[in-house]
């Protein structure tokens, strides 16, 4: 197990870990009713920090950030010598999560994307982990919500019985609602990337020479050119050239160097 805690990648924090170190601290925290706000950030995630000092704010104060993209386990390894052996991708790092959750009778709940793709991912999730138990589920709203909204949210949630929330809003969205909402809920709730659209089969994966690679990038942006070009084009180049020059130590980026928000964005 792996976990060496968090690092500085051009000045957002991302922990050193392993998928076992993750799950069992995800497992840990859902078992013992404590809250616990996790995100995985593949490159775009840690660039909408780099990005922008509020967000970079909310990202550094999330309890467990996992390296999801290969460049970012590749930074880890080359700044600070971690050898961390893989990546902690958010959809898989979802699936070791269920199977645990199944095993140990640790409710789900599932906050998130269309009303069709919630009742594909249940379904899927059910037939690969039949003693899984999905406390509830509710589809984005594709807006900003009221105060009032988000209370009853979160106590929708509360009252489900669920032991932890996965979050599938689309970066950065999701870890904003991360951030703000596990203040009010004492259990892990986690943004897991394109898991729902993955594990409900309106998405696929990449091969995994290509995640291996660090490509996985390419692979969706063949699949989604119109949505996704931009993210790609500008930002890789440029986590490229940013992390050039941390590794050289010619720029100091300051995790510190961020500015908390005024109000809640209330993504709903």
């Amino acid at each position: 197990m792996i976990d060496e805690g968090k690092r500085n990648v051009l000045g957002v924090r991302v922990d050193a870990v392993n998928y076992e170190a993750a799950v069992n601290k995800i497992i840990a925290a859902a078992r013992q009713g404590k809250k616990l706000s996790v995100s995985a950030l593949a490159v775009h995630g840690v660039m909408t920090g780099v990005l922008d000092e509020t967000h970079r704010y909310r990202l550094n104060r999330l309890d467990l950030v996992c390296p999801d993209g290969q460049p970012v386990r590749w930074a880890l390894n080359l700044l600070y010598q971690q050898k961390l052996p893989d990546r902690v991708c958010g959809p898989v790092l979802m699936l070791q999560i269920c199977e645990r959750a199944a095993q140990e009778g640790l409710p789900i709940y599932l906050y998130g994307s269309r009303p069709e793709t919630l009742e594909a991912l249940s379904k899927n999730l059910r037939d690969r982990f039949p003693k899984l138990i999905i406390a509830g589920s509710q589809p984005s709203r594709f807006r900003q919500v009221s105060v009032e909204e988000k209370q009853q949210i979160v106590e929708e949630i509360r009252k489900s019985g669920a032991a932890l929330v996965f979050a599938g809003l689309g970066c950065p969205r999701q870890e904003v609602w991360v951030y703000e909402y596990s203040q009010d809920l004492s259990m892990p709730v986690m943004a897991v990337g394109a898991a729902f659209d993955f594990h409900a089969g309106r998405i696929s994966q990449a091969p995994a020479f290509m995640q291996r690679w660090g490509l996985e990038w390419f692979y969706r942006l063949m699949q989604e050119p119109t949505r996704l070009w931009r993210r790609y084009v500008f930002l890789n180049p440029l986590y490229i050239s940013l992390f050039i020059l941390q590794f050289l130590k010619i720029v100091y980026f300051d995790p510190t160097n961020a500015t908390p928000p005024k109000e809640d964005m209330r993504y709903g």
